[in-house]
């Protein structure tokens, strides 16, 4: 792994690794994260596997009920 240096206003840094700390990480893994998402989604292909990939983990169950095109624009089936 290489090491990069990265400039950063002060308050900023204070910031993000006061962030860092409250979710239990830490400025690099954040930094890490940030770059393979924002590189990884980039691509059509990424982000489609990305959305199939969180469609098939919800495992969403609509009960048998089945949607038609009036009750999709009906918004009081929504509230």
């Amino acid at each position: 792994m290489k090491n990069v240096t990265l400039a950063v206003e002060d308050k900023l840094l204070e910031d993000s690794r006061e962030y860092a700390q409250r979710h239990h990480t830490t400025l690099n893994a954040m930094v890490r994260t940030f770059l393979r998402q924002t590189v990884t989604r980039s691509s059509p292909e990424n982000w489609m596997k990305e959305l199939f990939r969180l469609a098939d983990e919800a495992h969403g169950n609509s009960r048998g009920w089945k949607w038609n095109r009036e009750e999709l624009y009906d918004r009081k089936v929504l509230r």
